[in-house]
Formats: structure tokens, C-alpha cells, sequence
């Protein structure tokens, strides 16, 4: 619990380091955030750790589990990003998820996982990573979005500063789709090579699902490069990707583990 504590109140120090610099008139929020962010992530990572070495069967990959694990995914790439550059405005919405999803894991307790083998680990760390990545564009294509509005309506908020230029953020945009599209396509490969039962009842769901956000995303991409797409087009496309990825992954598994009280593995 006190592992737990300290990242959580890490965690929204961060947050706060990051409201005050994104209301105030510097161009960008500065560094001191990683301070407070940093730390976090680490005790973050580290009651994972803690709980795996506890528990028989390696890493919790279950539900909240996972949940987590995308939760300091984001948090690390948004640190990543933000880090170089004025995207550190994104922690103020991925730093308070972070810690929800933290609490919620260590709330519903943990059970303990099956030996995945290196082939199945192999597959589960790149299905999150994935999931955290292209969560990381999703909410990029809402920032996009909200500044589109803003500068239509001539609404010069604060915020606004904080961010780089339209420009800029979409090129941002893209450049992390396309890791996540890759990442996703390491993940759907390893699925078929690695997986037995890929196919199972209980991987339906997931596997269409998957396969039909992997379609929208390479269409997305090959849409911006032979036609040029972009704005609200390229927000829509994203957004409705990501939509059937959390779908695919945390909706089925959702209902399978929460609901009917089985496990994917």
C-alpha cells in the first residue's frame, strides 16, 4: 500500500507541476515535472515487480493488471515525449489515469498467472506496449481536435501555449501511429506464431477486432501518405481505431474475466 501511496501522490505532483506551468505565460512547461513523474514510474513498476515475485506464475497480466501496465506504458512515453519537446502537457490527463488505474489494480487484488513461456510473454508485453502507444495517439488526436476548435472559434486559451503548433502536433500524431501500427503488427504476428489457440471461443472477439483496428490504422497511414489526409479526417480515423483496439483487448477480457469469471490464458 505504501508503494502505492507514494507513486500516487508522485504521480499528481507531476500533475499539479504541470497545471501551474500550462496557466502561467511560459511557452513551455519546463523539466521540473520529471522529478516528481519519474519516481513514480518507477515505484510504479516497481509493485508489479513486488506482486510478480510474490505470486506464482511470473508478472498479473490479468484485467486490472494490464490496465495498469498500459497506465505506466502512457506514463512513460508521454515523459519520453515530453520530456523533449512542449507534449508534456499531455501528463495532465495521463499522470491522474495513471494513478486510477494503479489504484484500481492494487484495490481488486491480485491473482496469480499461468507460465506464459517467453513465446506468450513475448506476445503480452508487445500487445501492451502497443495498446499504450496508440492510447498515447488517441489522445494526441484529441488535443488535436480541441486545438483545431479552439483556433476556429478564436478561443486563445492558455492552454494553447503548452502545445506545440497544429503542424507540429499532427506530425507528432503520425509519427507515433506509425510505431504503434508496427507495434501492433509484431503483436498480431506473435499472436498467430506463438498463440495455440488463437482462434479459441474465448479470442474470437479479440482477434476480429484486433485485426479490423490494424485495417483502420494501415488505412489511416496510407491515406495521409498517397492522399494527404489530415484534420478532423485523420482525429475520426484514429479514434474510432483506437476504439475497437480497447474493444478488442479490454472489453473482452473485461466480460470474460469480470463477468463470467474465466481467464484468456
Amino acid at each position: 500500500m505504501t508503494i502505492v501511496l507514494i507513486a500516487a501522490l508522485l504521480y499528481l505532483t507531476a500533475t499539479a507541476l504541470l497545471v501551474r506551468a500550462v496557466g502561467s505565460d511560459a511557452p513551455r512547461p519546463g523539466r521540473g515535472w520529471l522529478a516528481a513523474a519519474v519516481p513514480a514510474m518507477l515505484l510504479h513498476a516497481g509493485y508489479h515487480v513486488q506482486v510478480a515475485l510474490q505470486n506464482a506464475g511470473g508478472p498479473d497480466m490479468h484485467f486490472f493488471a494490464a490496465l495498469s501496465l498500459v497506465g505506466l506504458g502512457m506514463a512513460g512515453l508521454t515523459s519520453l515525449v515530453g520530456a523533449r519537446g512542449r507534449m508534456a502537457a499531455l501528463g495532465v490527463v495521463v499522470f491522474p489515469l495513471a494513478v486510477v488505474l494503479l489504484a484500481a489494480y492494487h484495490g481488486y487484488g491480485h491473482e496469480p498467472s499461468k507460465e506464459l513461456g517467453w513465446r506468450l510473454a513475448t506476445h503480452a508485453w508487445l500487445a501492451l506496449l502497443s495498446y499504450a502507444t496508440l492510447s498515447i495517439a488517441a489522445l494526441l488526436a484529441i488535443m488535436q481536435w480541441l486545438q483545431e476548435r479552439a483556433l476556429r472559434r478564436r478561443e486563445f486559451r492558455p492552454w494553447l501555449r503548452a502545445l506545440p503548433p497544429l503542424a507540429d502536433l499532427e506530425s507528432l500524431l503520425f509519427r507515433v501511429i506509425t510505431v504503434g501500427f508496427f507495434l501492433l503488427t509484431l503483436t498480431l504476428v506473435t499472436g498467430v506464431l506463438f498463440v495455440d489457440d488463437l482462434l479459441a471461443q474465448k479470442l474470437v472477439h479479440k482477434t476480429v477486432l484486433s485485426v479490423l483496428s490494424w485495417v483502420v490504422f494501415g488505412v489511416l497511414l496510407i491515406g495521409r501518405r498517397r492522399y494527404g489526409w489530415r484534420g478532423l479526417k485523420a482525429v475520426h480515423w484514429t479514434l474510432s481505431a483506437m476504439l475497437l483496439l480497447l474493444l478488442a483487448f479490454f472489453g473482452s477480457q473485461f466480460v470474460i474475466e469480470l463477468v463470467f469469471g474465466h481467464t484468456t490464458r
